[in-house]
């Protein structure tokens, strides 16, 4: 079971940092494993103040993803 942290955000329902990997479920319910996210990264993400920005920027586009689910 993975250990998902509930975050404020308008678009992310949770967070997950499990080995290199971050795992994040939208709101919609769908989720994302992003693939050799550095430990950095997913502090910085956890401390961001818009988490969807912090995604937008940081994240997406940057790492190999997969879905996991929807």
């Amino acid at each position: 079971m993975n250990n998902y942290i509930k975050v404020n955000s308008s678009n992310i329902n949770a967070i997950c940092y499990e080995g290199n990997d971050l795992l994040v479920e939208y709101k919609s319910g769908t989720k994302y494993r992003y693939k050799g996210v550095p430990k950095n990264t997913y502090d910085d993400f956890m401390n961001a103040e818009s988490k969807g920005r912090f995604m937008n920027e940081s994240v997406k586009g940057k790492f190999e993803y997969e879905r996991l689910s929807d």
